[in-house]
């Protein structure tokens, strides 16, 4: 199958799984992965139960970036659900998961936090965040500004910069489940989990920026990750300098520099690491990707201009003008819930429609290399919905406008049971939600810019925008469910997207839910 074929099919979720493929839970991968016999440093447990009002810390110490490791990625708590079993079976299945305050396709968190320290207590250089143990594993020690900011296209001040967080992705980690689907899945839990770390960030007073674009094979070879396991998909240096400079032009002369002159300068290190399973199968069209998606020379660097938006159309909604939303962070990632068949419908007014709305749009815009020095006004994904049982708003599908902070009509009507014959498993029931919205983004998927990492861009950004929906929601008392189990084709339909040359990327049903019967505790000190 060809590159752009897959690409095509990963819209489709019946497409890119053999109909053969079994799973076999017994032979599952861990969630997290573990290092074997190197250094590691214990994180303190005694995190922080609120984060609002902190004081800005000068220089962050080990125990505050601890504290802010948990809140990214930590496990936060134990669950215990009991669950109905499936048609034609009877009784009930009790279910036990560690959460954390991301969600993630099938809670199987492909996605791998790494960090470059530089703090006066520990040894400067390269470690893993050990999610099971909450400590960081020492991968290779010194100081490394030079090679990052060379493998950055010496776009970033790393020696202004305290640290530098690396999110990866093991492709094993859900193949094991979906099949090739895995690669969209990936793209979209990487990106919620880079969402979480800047709106973590910005409680813990740090400045942050995201490079999208760096010289892989270089990455990889400093962390010492096998490229046919993982890969990195984003780097995000912090710094507590609010006056830093970020995404600088190339230096000159260093626009020719390659991924294999900067490998040279530093041994390659192999380490072991456990992942659980057994048998390992094959993904060859995920490495294919990865491989057609890899940038081997600042030459390839690129930057994006401003998208193109969608016109207004005459029927447009003027949204009643709303504050931002001020919540206690830590309160609502430790309520985060995902409601499946445990919505309940409930009356939405505008004026929650409008907090929730505008709340996601204005906490989205962050600094990265594809916009470079001037944040875009103008989102690379789009967010579309249908509203149902809302006050004063007729039901039927729309797309919002940001920047006008309104509702442009597309088709009205009641869809509940469009969105649920479009659902390809019936675990949410959709007729008791108010408020289903779609991210979009343009069919293309940036390929014509970034060749084949436009498509992972895409989909991380998208995850980027529903986190940032799924807090906002939570501050409102409701809940979210990301999912991707649906038609696209129908889905397409029903927006006229394919009129506008977008897809939609992922499905975010919202609205009141009931807690089903669950034992809960936390994980923190």
């Amino acid at each position: 199958m060809s590159l752009e074929a897959f690409l095509h099919e990963l819209h489709y979720t019946d497409k890119t799984k053999p109909m053969e493929h079994e799973v076999d839970w017994g032979d599952s991968p861990l969630p997290y992965k573990l290092y074997k016999g190197l250094p590691v440093i214990s994180l303190s447990s005694e995190v922080p139960l609120t984060l609002e009002d902190r004081a800005r810390s000068k220089k962050p110490d080990l125990e505050e970036i601890g504290h802010f490791l948990w809140y990214v990625y930590g496990l936060a708590q134990f669950s215990q659900t009991v669950t109905e079993l499936g048609v034609g079976d009877t009784g009930s299945m009790l279910l036990q998961s560690l959460r954390r305050f991301v969600p993630s396709g099938g809670g199987l968190y492909p996605s791998e936090l790494y960090v470059y320290l530089k703090t006066e207590e520990q040894t400067c250089g390269i470690y893993h965040y050990d999610v099971a143990h909450h400590r960081l594993v020492l991968l290779r020690g010194g100081n490394f500004d030079s090679y990052l900011a060379a493998a950055l296209g010496h776009r970033c001040e790393m020696t202004s910069c305290f640290a530098c967080v690396f999110v990866s992705t093991m492709y094993w980690k859900n193949f094991f489940k979906y099949h090739n689907f895995a690669y969209r899945l990936q793209g979209l839990d990487a990106g919620i989990v880079v969402g979480q770390l800047l709106e973590v960030a910005k409680r813990f007073g740090y400045e942050a920026g995201v490079y999208y674009q760096f010289l892989d094979r270089a990455v990889h070879h400093l962390l010492g990750v096998p490229e046919k396991e993982e890969g990195v998909y984003a780097i995000i240096p912090l710094s507590v300098e609010p006056q830093m400079s970020w995404f600088a032009d190339c230096a000159p002369g260093e626009g020719n520099l390659t991924a294999a002159q900067l490998c040279a300068e530093l041994p390659a290190v192999i380490h072991e690491h456990e992942i659980r399973s057994r048998r390992v199968k094959e993904y060859p069209l995920l490495i294919s990707m990865s491989e057609a998606s890899r940038l081997e020379s600042v030459q390839q660097f690129r930057m994006i201009g401003k998208e193109s938006m969608d016109s207004e159309t005459d029927a447009t909604i003027a949204l009643p003008m709303v504050r931002r939303l001020s919540y206690d962070f830590a309160s609502v990632c430790k309520k985060r819930y995902s409601p499946e068949l445990d919505f309940v419908m409930g009356k939405v007014n505008q004026e929650q429609l409008a907090a929730l709305l505008h709340e996601t749009a204005v906490s989205f815009p962050y600094r990265n290399d594809l916009d470079g020095k001037t944040t875009n006004p103008h989102p690379r994904v789009s967010l579309y919905g249908c509203l149902y049982n809302v006050e004063g708003i007729e039901n039927g599908a729309y797309r919002y406008d940001g920047a006008s902070h309104s509702l442009q009509s597309i088709r009205p009507g009641d869809h509940r049971l469009w969105l649920q014959y479009a659902l390809t498993l019936g675990n949410v029931n959709v007729t008791q939600v108010p408020l289903c919205f779609h991210v979009a983004g343009d069919h293309g998927h940036l390929l014509s810019t970034l060749g084949y990492r436009g498509y992972r861009v895409q989909q991380m950004e998208a995850g980027m925008l529903v986190q940032r929906m799924l807090l906002a929601a939570g501050a409102l008392g409701m809940g979210g469910h990301p999912l991707l189990g649906y038609d696209g084709g129908s889905i397409d339909e029903l927006y006229l997207l394919g009129d506008k040359g977008k897809g939609s990327l992922i499905q975010i049903p919202v609205g009141g839910y009931r807690h089903r019967p669950r034992l809960q505790g936390s994980l923190s000190g």
